[in-house]
């Protein structure tokens, strides 16, 4: 027996989608993209290596104002129910997924189907395609990196890759990884990703934003 009133759940779940925003905005640096985003329904099929990955995304679709659903498994929802309200289907409900994209959703499928270790992509499993394919939407392989650079909080990283099919994916989703994984060793890793836009509310990592006052507390003291 659900302990708040039906009419309350609208509230319950903008506080929840707050609370999700909320964590990737004290808790990572930025979020920034790279690729032409698609502007109607698609399967997103993002690598999986970080725990941040699922918040990453929903934040995006939520600063985009984009419709977000998630497949997660029976475990995953078992520890987190919640999610349910944000847009989180269990793997074995494929229909309301293919609802959810048909309507204009961004269906995120983490492709590998669990949280793998950061390195290499790992094997791919079908869905993701097969789902594409049944609602008649883009298949979009997403390289997707949380990493700690130069700043004190980590940075999140995506890369949007041209639309593919089922066959396609392990191939174009393991170019764009390592693309992206190029331009972060190649890079300063005090600075953002050049070409990269960034998506997120947040003002940069705690450090950069205790900057200035550090700076005015050495005038005042004479230590600048």
């Amino acid at each position: 027996m659900a302990l708040v009133p039906a009419s309350l759940d609208p509230y319950v779940t903008r506080g929840l989608s707050r609370m999700v925003r909320r964590s990737v905005a004290s808790g990572l640096r930025g979020v920034w993209v790279r690729g032409a985003l698609p502007t109607a329904g698609a399967i997103l099929a993002p690598s999986h290596q970080s725990w941040w990955d699922g918040y990453v995304l929903f934040d995006l679709c939520a600063a985009l104002g984009q419709p977000y659903t998630v497949l997660m498994t029976a475990r995953q929802l078992a520890n987190f129910p919640f999610l349910k309200r944000l847009g989180a289907v269990p793997t074995t409900q494929p229909r309301p997924v293919l609802r959810s994209a048909q309507a204009g959703a961004w269906v995120v499928v983490f492709a590998e189907g669990e949280l793998r270790p950061a390195g290499r992509l790992g094997p791919l499993h079908p869905g993701a395609g097969w789902l594409a394919r049944k609602a008649g939407v883009p298949l979009m392989p997403v390289a997707l990196r949380v990493v700690m650079r130069g700043q004190q909080q980590p940075e999140a990283y995506l890369r949007f890759a041209a639309p593919t099919n089922g066959s396609g994916l392990e191939s174009a989703l393991s170019r764009e990884l390592a693309l992206l994984d190029a331009e972060l060793h190649n890079s300063d890793p005090e600075q953002p990703l050049a070409g990269y836009l960034r998506m997120s509310r947040v003002s940069g990592s705690q450090n950069e934003r205790l900057a200035g006052l550090s700076r005015l507390l050495a005038r005042v003291t004479g230590d600048a």
